[in-house]
């Protein structure tokens, strides 16, 4: 079985600033939206960014947390803010080409109405269960999983999100029916695999790897094409039995479609210095993320359109609708 699939894959607001910080042309402060919850992989990765993004710009930054519809309100906010880059989504990719294909009553295409200033990320995804279960390996879990009456179950934060994605590719690749549990968030869904009521989460790694450090979850693979170094022991999921089978995510910073060109490059060049910045780096590899490689706006525009055509023929083969 050879497959290779590339997923285009949270606290109150916080003001921060800068004595003698520069304001913005319009003389406010940037909101940088995170469309999830508090505590998750997204929320955890732009709180990191956000304050040296702040100095690069020279302006304040307040990071708000708008979860709901798998990030669909948060990025919906952006897209409908006025286009002036005082309002900034950060994002993973399924918010912007795969949600929007389950949104029935709100098919808003955010491909083309948020324009991409960077990427800021890339990262795979950690498989970890309940650590109750009595089984220590993939081929464990599966095999476990096979029995009748397994009633196994993975959450996510929300359909049509990351971990979403991943679990059902996941369950395809390993011959699992599991049922999808949906919450507002990574956080919340990784809750309920601590507590015993769900079987197994395929998180970002930011929220993932504390708890399996502390053994309040067990850590079977990562999802990528190597280990991570902040969880060295636990293998790939082709080194565990599933070979050929790769799931990637990323993050992003956009904008609202018809911001301005100037405001634009004035964006790219400061998130592009922060994000490469050595202090977000090292922030990056703790987490189990990487920094994303460098690339133009326009082509990370053009690759997003791809993925979201791509996206949305595989989101009606699977016949995926939002919950």
């Amino acid at each position: 079985m050879k497959r290779r699939h590339l997923l285009p894959l949270l606290a109150a607001p916080v003001l921060i600033t800068r004595a003698g910080a520069q304001g913005s042309a319009q003389g406010r402060p940037i909101t940088l939206i995170v469309p999830y919850a508090a505590g998750g992989g997204t929320d955890i990765v732009a709180r990191e960014l956000a304050p040296i993004l702040m100095e690069q710009l020279g302006q304040s930054v307040v990071v708000e947390n708008r979860g709901g519809a798998a990030g669909h309100v948060g990025a919906t906010s952006v897209a409908r803010a006025r286009p002036d880059g005082t309002t900034l989504l950060f994002a993973v990719s399924t918010n912007i080409v795969v949600n929007p294909h389950l949104q029935r009553n709100d098919r808003i295409n955010l491909s083309s109405v948020l324009s991409p200033v960077t990427k800021a990320s890339s990262y795979q995804y950690v498989l970890v269960i309940d650590p109750k279960l009595p089984v220590t390996s993939l081929r464990e879990l599966i095999d476990a999983g096979k029995r009748p009456n397994a009633d196994f179950s993975f959450s996510s934060g929300g359909v049509g999100s990351n971990n979403h994605l991943a679990g059902i590719l996941f369950a395809e690749a390993a011959g699992l029916q599991m049922e999808h549990i949906s919450y507002r968030g990574t956080a919340p869904a990784l809750q309920d695999v601590v507590t015993g009521r769900v079987t197994m989460n395929f998180s970002s790694p930011p929220p993932a790897v504390p708890l399996a450090k502390e053994g309040r979850l067990r850590a079977l693979a990562v999802t990528g094409n190597h280990r991570l170094p902040s969880l060295p022991d636990v293998p790939t999921l082709s080194e565990a039995g599933l070979p050929g089978i790769v799931i990637l995510g990323w993050h992003g910073i956009f904008a609202p479609a018809g911001t301005p060109d100037g405001e634009m490059s004035r964006l790219e060049a400061a998130a592009n210095k922060a994000i490469r910045d050595p202090r977000f780096a090292r922030s990056l590899e703790r987490d189990g993320l990487e920094v994303a490689a460098a690339q133009p706006r326009a082509d990370f525009a053009v690759a997003i359109r791809e993925e979201y055509e791509f996206w949305g023929k595989k989101v009606r083969e699977l016949d995926l609708k939002a919950e």
